[in-house]
């Protein structure tokens, strides 16, 4: 691919240059591991020389699906500052530079009156103040493009401490009937209702006092971009493995049964037929064993979740065919598929071990509910680590399942 090509998939696509480049590596990289792995089945004794090779190429590929990652992660910031909206409320005008004022100098009588005009409190218990409502709204999407559960779970925003949905355990009686047949009295439907709490999660970036000095400096930009990871890891790996006190509750922390024996409140899991491994023959049909387990309203939207490590052992499964069932993403910026489909990277997902429930396949959307309560605040402490200011940066989360139905796990155990 020449130059001007290149550029002219940027032009039209979209695409950044070094991210084109960059695919095309990993495509020229994941043909030289299928040459070699069809070498290496071809002689089906262990040969070392092979292996170590594959091995190379894995982490060759796998090197470069991180950077590309980082590549569209970059892209998909939504940029701070930068463009402004062509029409502002004049409150929203006054919040943010009343908001700027407190965080580059501390003073916080802007933000103190225009609680007075709102006759409401923009602090919490502990003190700090809203940010701006576009540096929330910034936060969140920015949180959306990096964090890998919340990008494909359901998300919704809540202004209380608490979230609690409703559900039918068991629904009024239905049945076909004539049209001058008796009617039988129908049940009332039992309710229950699944309750998700929004726990603390903060952040602490520090700032020089000549950072804050500096008018170049985009405040706004500068705390979205302070807090945006740590508050990615931190919900990320709650998302997944998260033991619900005073955090959200990840889907591997909630009973596990197999899916023979599945009931509503427990996830359903299939196991790989080998402790701690695929099993030797046919290693994939568990693979389909586990999409097929899903239903198929939730079937259609699914999507596999794993962390790199394992999907390095998923790359050598063939079909019956010889095509291989892993395929690097088809464009730049798209995502690595599994049996056409999408595969989502997230490295708190255990390494495949004996018992460990390393692949999750689902409808995460209809199955996992992440909650927000609106409102980021910030309160500014230019005392505890002298000659840094600290922010301390606070937002409410929660998580937890709210389909028991629509989420597997694949266990790696003989049973």
């Amino acid at each position: 691919m020449d130059i001007d090509t290149h550029n002219e998939l940027e032009t039209k696509a979209g695409i950044p240059l070094d991210a084109v480049v960059t695919h095309a590596e990993m495509m020229r990289a994941f043909e030289a591991f299928k040459e070699t792995n069809d070498e290496r089945l071809a002689k089906r004794a262990g040969d070392v020389v092979l292996e170590e090779k594959l091995a190379r190429i894995n982490s060759t590929i796998d090197a470069q699906a991180r950077r590309l990652d980082e590549i569209t992660l970059k892209g998909a910031r939504p940029a701070l500052g930068g463009e402004r909206a062509a029409v502002r409320s004049a409150s929203a005008l006054e919040h943010k530079a009343a908001f700027e004022a407190y965080v580059r100098s501390g003073e916080a009588a802007g933000l103190r009156a225009l609680e007075v005009k709102a006759l409401s409190a923009g602090s919490n218990p502990d003190g700090g103040y809203l940010v701006p409502p576009e540096v929330e709204t910034q936060i969140g999407q920015r949180l959306t493009a990096i964090s890998p559960i919340r990008a494909i779970a359901g998300v919704r925003v809540i202004s209380g401490n608490v979230y609690k949905k409703p559900f039918m355990t068991a629904g009024p009686a239905v049945g076909w009937v004539g049209e001058t047949d008796a009617r039988t009295t129908t049940t009332s439907p039992t309710l229950d209702e699944l309750s998700f709490p929004a726990m603390e999660l903060y952040a602490m970036p520090a700032a020089t006092a000549t950072l804050l000095e500096d008018a170049a400096v985009n405040i706004d930009q500068w705390l979205a971009q302070e807090v945006e990871q740590v508050f990615a890891a931190q919900e990320g790996t709650a998302f997944v493995t998260g033991d619900g006190s005073n955090k959200p509750k990840g889907f591997l922390a909630y009973t596990t049964v197999a899916q023979s024996s599945w009931s509503w409140g427990n996830i359903g899991y299939i196991a790989s037929g080998a402790a701690g491994a695929f099993p030797s023959s046919n290693p994939s049909d568990v693979l389909v064993d586990l999409i097929y387990a899903v239903n198929a309203g939730y079937r259609q939207n699914g999507a596999f979740v794993m962390n790199r490590k394992t999907q390095s052992a998923i790359r050598k499964f063939k079909d019956t065919t010889g095509n291989y069932l892993w395929q690097p993403p088809a464009i730049a910026g798209g995502k690595a598929s599994l049996m056409t489909f999408p595969v989502y990277e997230s490295e708190d997902m255990p390494d495949i071990a004996a018992n460990s429930l390393s692949i999750a396949f689902g409808d995460f959307n209809r199955g996992y509910l992440v909650v927000d309560r609106a409102g980021v605040t910030v309160l500014r402490d230019p005392y505890t680590a002298k000659p840094y200011v600290l922010f301390y940066t606070t937002k409410r989360v929660g998580g937890g399942v709210q389909d028991f139905d629509a989420i597997k796990l694949m266990k790696f155990a003989a049973s």
